[in-house]
C-alpha cells in the first residue's frame, strides 16, 4: 500500500514529521516498508531559455542559452524539442544529474559538433507522464532558479506500507490515518460524505440472480460528462503510487480506491445493453478485459452481464467492450459488494492481479458501498461536469455489527501488562469500537470496516499495538535448575544427529518444496489419501508430499542435467499423509545416483565404483537410525518395500514385528519413468518420530561396569543351511545361545555350491566371547559351542558343516 505525506494529511489534521509518522506506523503494525523523499527530483530547477538558434549541421535541433538563474552566466544546451524557444520557462537538468526517465546521468558531451552542458527535460524524462513530444513549459510567473519539484509540488515523499491479510480497513489511506489518530499522532479530519441529489431515476436496473455472491450493489447514471484528463493534483497523486493517469473517469475510480477502499467501475452507458444481470459465469463463456485479454470463465465465478453478455468480471476487472473513453457521455458508476472468497479464486484461476481484487478479497466496508457511489459522484461532476440520477440500490440489507464479549482483564492475560481499564476502552472508541457498559467485562460492537475482528483476543491485539508494544518492559531470560537441564527435544536432537552423521558419509544437504505434482504424490503413496491444497500457487505443486523421496529424486536429476551425474543429497523434514497431527511425520530420507559412493571419489582400490545399489541405501539407513538412538543390533531386515522400489531390491526395517523405522533400496523402473529420472538411483527413508525414546536414566547412580580381567577369545563357526534362510535369522540364534558369554556375532562369509547339495547355502560367523567371572576351560568351550550348534539347529535347520 502506497500513499504520499499530502495525501495523508487530507485525512490527517498532524504536525508530526516524516520521520515521526513512519516511526508511528511501524510501531503500530503497519510496518513501513519503504520511503522515497523525492531526492532524485530535487536537482532539477526551474530555467529560462534566452535564445534559441538553429543548429548549424541537424535540421532537428537547437542550440539554446539557458539562464539557470545562479547568477553566473548562461550556459549552453543543445535540444531537439519542437517547442523549444526563446522565453519559454521549464525543468533543467545540469551535468551530473540523474534522470530517472532515461536512466541516464548527464555529462558534458557535444552533439553534432556542439557542447551540450546539460539538457531542458520533458515530462516523460521526469516521469511524471508518458508526454514526450515536447520540453515542459511552465507559466511565466515561474521563479526561476528554484526548485522544480517544490514549485511542482513533486516533493511529496511516498510511503509504502506492508499490509497483512486482516487489515483490510488499511488498503485506504483515511483508514491509516484513522489508525494514526488513534494513536495520538494527530486528529482524524471529518470522513462524512455529502450526498448528491439526483434528477430522475436511473433507467438501467440490476438483478442479482445470485445473491450469495453479491450481498449488494449500488448503480448511478450521470448524463452529459465531458472526459478527458484529470486534474495534474490527481495524476501526481497516482503516478506517485505507480498507476498511469489514463482518463478522468477512470483516475475517479483509482483514487477512491487507495483514497477510501472503496474499488468502483464505470461503464460507458451508452455501450450496455438492457439491464444489468449479476451471476454466475456460465462454463467457458468468455470476457475481453480492460487489459487486453481474453478469458474463459467458470461456473464458479461471478460477473456482470448484459443483453450482449459479460461486461464485467466481478470484483476483479472491467470488460473492453463497455469501458469509457474520450468520446463517453454517459457513464454508469457501479459500487458493489463482492464475496470474498469468490473474488480471490476467480483472480487466482484467472491470474489477474488488480488493486480491488486485493481488497475485495480481504473484505471492504459494506457500509460505504453508497458513500462510495456519491464520492465519485461528487468528482465526476467537479472534473467532468454532467448531470446525475438518483442511485440504484439493491440487495443491500444493511450492516448488523458483530458484538464481541471483551473481559478487560484478557489484556493483562494474554500480555503480561497493565493497562488501565479506561484506556483500553478510550483505544477501542478512538478505532471505532463501540464499548457497552462500564463494568470489568464489556459487550464491544465491531465496525464496519474491520471483518477481520472476531473474538477477545482480537481485541487485545488492537488495545496493544495502540497502546505500544515497546512498552513491554524488557526481562532477563530465567536460568535453568541445573546445567544440564534439557534445552532441546528429543525430536529436534534427532533431526540435527541425523543430519550429521548424513552429512559425514558424503551426503549433501538439500531443502525441496513441500509441495509436488499429483502425479508424482501418487507413485509414492499418495494416491485418495494425498492432502490437497485448496489454493496451489502452481499447477505442479498442488499436493503435500506424502514422502521426501520425489524432490530429493528431482534434485538429484536437476544435478544430472548439469553435468553433475554422481551426487548424493539428503534432507530431515516433513511428511505429510493427511491433515491429521498424527498424519505428519518427521522423516531423514537420501538419494544417491551414479557412482556416488560413500567415499564421495567414484573410484576405489579395486578400480572405478560401480554404481550406487541397495546395500549403499541400507548402510545410510543404518548409520540414520544409528544417529537418532535406535537400538541397531535389535533391528529386523525384512526383504521387499512400498511399490517405490524394486521388489528384489528393497528391504523394510523393523524394530519388532510391528514398528516400522525405514525402508531403502533401488527405485522401480516404473518410478522412475513416471518422474522422468534416469539412474542408477537408490535411496533410503527413516522414520525419526517412530524411534522409541530412551528408557528413563535411573534416579540413583549406579557403579559403571568395570572392564573384564580376562581376554576375549574368537570362534569361527559355518553353517549349512537352506537358501531361504536370512543371514539375520543365523546371527540372533547364535546371540540368544548365552547372552552372557556372547558379546558379538558377525557373518564373514557365504558359500553356495553343488558340494552343499540343491537348495543350500554355508554361512560362516565369527562369535566373540568375553569371559567375566573365571577363564575358560576347553570344556567351557566346548559346552557353549554345543549350545551355539543346538540353538541355530533349532531355529534355523541347520547343521555344522564338516
Amino acid at each position: 500500500m502506497k500513499f504520499t505525506l499530502s495525501w495523508l494529511k487530507d485525512h490527517l489534521e498532524t504536525d508530526a514529521s516524516l520521520n515521526e509518522i513512519v516511526e508511528r506506523l511501524t510501531s503500530i503494525g503497519l510496518e513501513v516498508e519503504h520511503v522515497d523523499d523525492k531526492s532524485s527530483l530535487k536537482p532539477f530547477v526551474i530555467a529560462k531559455v534566452l535564445t534559441a538558434v538553429q543548429h548549424p549541421d541537424a535540421d532537428r535541433l537547437r542550440v539554446l542559452t539557458v539562464d539557470t538563474g545562479d547568477g553566473k552566466a548562461p550556459v549552453q544546451v543543445v535540444c531537439g524539442a519542437p517547442n523549444a524557444r526563446a522565453g519559454l520557462i521549464g525543468a533543467f537538468a545540469a551535468p551530473g544529474t540523474y534522470v530517472p526517465g532515461i536512466d541516464v546521468t548527464l555529462t558534458v558531451g557535444k552533439i553534432r559538433g556542439v557542447e551540450s552542458h546539460g539538457m531542458m527535460c520533458s515530462e516523460r524524462e521526469l516521469e511524471l507522464s508518458d508526454e514526450h513530444n515536447g520540453i515542459i513549459d511552465l507559466p511565466e510567473d515561474a521563479p526561476v532558479g528554484t526548485s522544480f519539484a517544490s514549485y511542482a509540488h513533486l516533493d511529496d515523499p511516498v510511503i509504502e506500507i506492508n499490509l497483512t491479510p486482516n487489515r483490510p480497513d488499511a488498503t485506504s489511506v483515511h483508514g491509516i490515518a484513522r489508525d494514526l489518530a488513534a494513536s495520538g499522532l494527530g486528529t482524524l479530519k471529518s470522513a462524512a460524505v455529502e450526498a448528491i441529489p439526483g434528477k430522475g431515476e436511473t433507467p438501467v436496473k440490476v438483478v442479482i440472480e445470485a445473491p450469495e455472491l453479491c450481498p449488494g450493489f449500488a448503480l448511478r447514471l450521470v448524463r452529459g460528462v465531458k472526459n478527458g484528463p484529470s486534474p495534474k493534483w490527481l495524476q501526481q497523486r497516482l503516478i506517485a503510487i505507480g498507476l498511469r493517469p489514463i482518463s478522468a473517469l477512470v483516475d475517479i475510480t483509482n483514487y477512491v480506491t487507495f483514497d477510501r477502499g472503496r474499488p468502483l467501475h464505470v461503464f460507458d452507458a451508452r455501450k450496455v445493453a438492457g439491464n444489468l444481470v449479476v451471476r454466475r459465469a456460465r462454463d467457458g463463456e468468455k470476457v475481453m478485459a480492460l487489459d487486453g485479454r481474453e478469458y474463459t470463465l467458470t461456473s464458479e465465478m461471478c460477473v456482470i452481464a448484459d443483453d450482449n453478455g459479460v461486461e464485467s468480471i466481478a470484483g476483479v476487472m472491467g470488460g473492453e467492450h463497455s469501458g469509457c473513453d474520450e468520446s463517453t457521455t454517459d457513464v454508469l458508476i457501479e459500487s458493489a459488494l463482492w464475496d470474498p472468497i469468490t473474488t480471490a479464486r476467480t483472480g487466482r484461476t484467472l491470474g489477474i492481479i488488480t488493486d480491488a481484487r486485493y481488497r475485495f478479497e480481504r473484505g471492504v466496508d459494506p457500509e460505504f458501498m453508497v458513500p462510495g457511489v456519491e464520492l465519485a459522484t461528487r468528482l465526476v461532476l467537479d472534473f467532468c461536469g454532467g448531470e446525475p440520477a438518483e442511485t440504484e440500490v439493491v440487495g443491500y440489507a444493511g450492516h448488523k455489527p458483530k458484538i464481541v464479549c471483551f473481559p478487560l482483564s484478557e489484556v493483562t492475560r494474554l500480555t503480561g501488562i497493565e493497562v488501565p481499564k479506561a484506556e483500553s476502552l478510550d483505544i477501542l472508541s478512538r478505532l471505532g469500537f463501540k464499548p457497552q457498559g462500564s463494568g470489568d467485562v464489556v459487550d464491544v460492537a465491531v465496525p464496519s470496516w474491520r471483518p477481520d475482528v472476531d473474538g477477545k483476543a482480537d481485541l487485545v491485539e488492537e488495545v496493544m499495538r495502540i497502546h505500544g508494544v515497546d512498552n513491554i518492559a524488557p526481562q532477563p531470560l530465567g536460568a535453568h535448575d541445573a546445567v544440564n537441564s534439557k534445552i532441546l527435544t528429543t525430536l529436534q536432537v534427532r533431526t540435527r544427529t541425523a543430519k550429521r552423521a548424513l552429512a559425514v558419509r558424503g551426503m549433501m544437504e538439500a531443502v525441496t518444496w513441500s509441495f509436488i505434482p499429483a502425479k508424482h504424490a501418487e507413485l509414492f503413496g499418495g494416491g485418495q489419501t494425498a492432502l490437497k491444497l485448496a489454493n496451489p500457487i502452481a499447477a505442479d505443486m498442488s499436493d503435500m508430499r506424502p514422502s521426501l523421496l520425489p524432490g530429493l529424486i528431482a534434485a538429484a536429476q536437476r544435478n544430472a542435467d548439469k553435468g553433475i551425474g554422481d551426487v548424493a543429497l539428503f534432507e530431515v523434514s516433513g511428511t505429510y499423509e493427511g491433515d491429521g497431527a498424527d498424519q505428519q511425520r518427521r522423516v531423514a530420507a537420501g538419494v544417491r545416483r551414479g557412482t556416488a559412493k560413500l567415499d564421495g571419489s567414484g573410484r576405489n582400490w579395486a578400480g572405478n565404483s560401480g554404481p550406487v545399489g541397495v546395500f549403499d541405501a541400507k548402510a545410510d539407513a543404518i548409520a540414520a537410525l544409528e544417529a537418532c538412538g535406535a537400538p541397531v543390533e535389535r533391528l529386523q531386515i525384512e526383504a521387499g518395500g512400498p511399490s517405490w522400489y524394486h521388489p528384489g531390491r528393497s528391504g523394510t526395517i523393523k524394530l519388532g514385528p510391528k514398528t516400522v523405522l525405514g525402508t531403502f533400496g533401488e527405485f522401480h523402473p516404473k518410478t522412475m519413468e513416471g518422474l522422468d529420472v534416469s539412474g542408477p538411483l537408490c535411496g533410503f527413508e527413516v522414520f525419526v518420530d517412530a524411534v522409541p525414546e530412551p528408557k528413563a536414566k535411573p534416579t540413583k547412580t549406579k557403579p559403571k561396569l568395570e572392564l573384564s580381567a580376562f581376554q576375549a577369545v574368537k570362534r569361527d563357526f559355518a553353517f549349512v543351511v537352506d537358501k531361504a534362510i536370512e543371514a539375520g535369522t543365523l546371527v540372533r540364534a547364535a546371540l540368544a545361545a548365552d547372552k552372557k558369554l556372547i558379546t558379538g556375532v558377525s557373518v564373514f562369509d557365504i558359500f553356495e555350491g553343488a558340494s552343499l547339495g540343491e537348495g543350500k547355502k554355508s554361512i560362516a560367523i565369527e562369535v566373540a566371547i568375553q569371559p567375566v567371572e573365571k577363564t575358560l576351560t576347553d570344556e567351557d568351550f566346548e559346552a557353549l559351542a554345543k549350545r551355539i550348534v543346538e540353538n541355530v539347529g533349532k531355529q534355523t535347520g541347520g547343521v555344522l558343516r564338516g
